[in-house]
């Protein structure tokens, strides 16, 4: 049984006196424990996806089926526990989060909201997830405006860890970071799910990334997917027009 199963996703936005579908028609499966990568260029509905996935905006048509599970008809209560199994992680955690919180805040406000855990509990907690993300326990007291671009993106990424969620969605959340740090954090991300078996939907318009992470890949275009498959028979040889140019563009990063 799929983890999520995502079918006939759709959303439209006025502009002017015209609509335009930014999720059209979307239909998509993850598994537990894998890592599907939704590629495509600028304005194609990535991100509008992700966002609907995880209800932070309310699609026009579709279902969301999300440890059988159907989010649409969950009230906010029962919406707001499934979203410690259902993690997001954006592009820019200092525009997501306070950037004049603390590591150890913004680590810590998941565990007060999703678990039991005392006090004492979750400061261990935290301590074990930045040894998790690779970073220095010593930063617990660090304001986030105060760490590099790497460090406040694996913060986010333990944040999300915190509740032990089964899917993370990664919303461009290696885009902005420089090639050597990109490549850390993607190692990091393969680990833990090595060790936690989360599964990842992971979005970008770098199929240099899917290379290095994905074990399926879809393409969109528009708003629809228009080729969907194993990463590496799409990467390999792609068969839409958008695909062909997303691999002639993309780096050469290699899976490990």
């Amino acid at each position: 049984m799929p983890l999520l199963q995502v079918t006939g996703l759709s959303k439209r936005y006025r502009r002017g006196t015209a609509f335009v579908s930014a999720a059209d028609d979307v239909s998509f499966t993850i598994d537990p424990a894998e890592t599907l990568a939704m590629v495509g260029p600028s304005g194609s509905g990535k991100s509008t996806v992700a966002r609907l996935v995880t209800r932070l905006i309310e699609p026009d048509a579709g279902t969301i089926l999300f440890e059988g599970e159907d989010l649409r008809t969950l009230r906010p209560a029962a919406m707001r526990a499934m979203r410690g199994k259902l993690q997001i992680v954006l592009q820019d955690p200092a525009a997501a989060l306070n950037p004049r919180a603390t590591v150890g805040r913004v680590i810590n406000d998941p565990l007060k909201i999703h678990t039991g855990f005392s006090k004492g509990e979750r400061r261990t907690r935290v301590t074990e997830l930045l040894e998790r993300v690779r970073l220095d326990p010593a930063l617990v007291n660090r304001p986030l405006h105060e760490i590099s671009g790497g460090q406040r993106q694996r913060v986010a990424i333990a944040r999300a860890l915190a509740s032990s969620p089964t899917l993370i969605v990664l919303d461009e959340a290696v885009s902005a970071l420089d090639v050597s740090v990109r490549a850390e954090v993607l190692q990091l991300l393969k680990r833990i799910q090595r060790e936690t078996r989360v599964a990842y939907l992971f979005i970008t318009h770098d199929l240099g990334v899917v290379r290095a992470v994905a074990d399926r890949v879809a393409i969109l275009d528009a708003g629809r997917i228009v080729e969907l498959g194993a990463a590496a028979d799409v990467v390999s040889n792609p068969q839409s027009d958008i695909g062909k140019a997303l691999v002639a563009a993309a780096p050469k990063l290699i899976r490990r």
